[in-house]
């Protein structure tokens, strides 16, 4: 009965659209690029449709940037207390962060750091039996390593896959398609941390 606007989801659909405008695209180039129907990206930018982990990694690769730049910046983290600018030029934050749960697996993304720290740092819970598919696009001009924390990871990079339990680290090579799965009867969490490596 509730017609409430998740605000998280209306800061993603802003995100999208300016990265949109910022290349000067229109709707339908957008769709053309990331393969997301026009329809859909529309309900997304008017934050009417919370986009599936899928659809994210497909508009994030259309725009050769990261999901996790992409969720990073909608999320917005803030800054608590009152900066903690001190003499010494240090800069101490409590980071206040949302959490992303996507629609379509119940996949969910906490960013850790915030929008200053160099690396983004976030904690991904994925629920047994989920897959998450991204194209290589979406790793374009970034360094990245996963770290799985709990449970069991079964990683598919290209023709390889991976098998990770916790404890284990992959740092990720050139752009290829990727796709997280989690083929256990318990959730597996883990953490990404990514540095940009050049310009797009």
């Amino acid at each position: 009965m509730s017609n409430m606007v998740d605000p998280l989801v209306s800061r993603i659909g802003a995100r999208v659209r300016a990265e949109r405008e910022r290349r000067r695209w229109t709707l339908a180039q957008l769709a053309d690029a990331s393969g997301v129907s026009r329809a859909m990206v529309h309900r997304i930018e008017r934050g009417e449709s919370s986009p599936t982990a899928v659809v994210l990694g497909k508009l994030s690769g259309a725009f050769r940037i990261s999901v996790s730049s992409l969720l990073a910046m909608a999320e917005g983290a803030t800054d608590g207390g009152d900066g903690g600018n001190g003499e010494d030029g240090g800069d101490t934050r409590i980071v206040d962060t949302a959490e992303w749960r996507d629609p379509a697996t119940g996949y969910r993304r906490r960013q850790i750091s915030g929008p200053r720290f160099p690396a983004e740092i976030a904690e991904i819970r994925l629920p047994a039996g989920a897959q998450v598919p991204y194209p290589a696009a979406a790793f374009a001009f970034v360094q990245q390593i996963v770290w799985v924390l709990d449970g069991r990871l079964t990683f598919h990079e290209g023709d390889e896959t991976h098998e990770l339990a916790a404890g284990d680290t992959i740092e990720l090579g050139a752009p290829t398609a990727r796709a997280f799965a989690n083929n256990t009867a318990e959730e597996c969490r883990y953490a990404v941390v990514l540095v940009r490596s050049e310009a797009p």
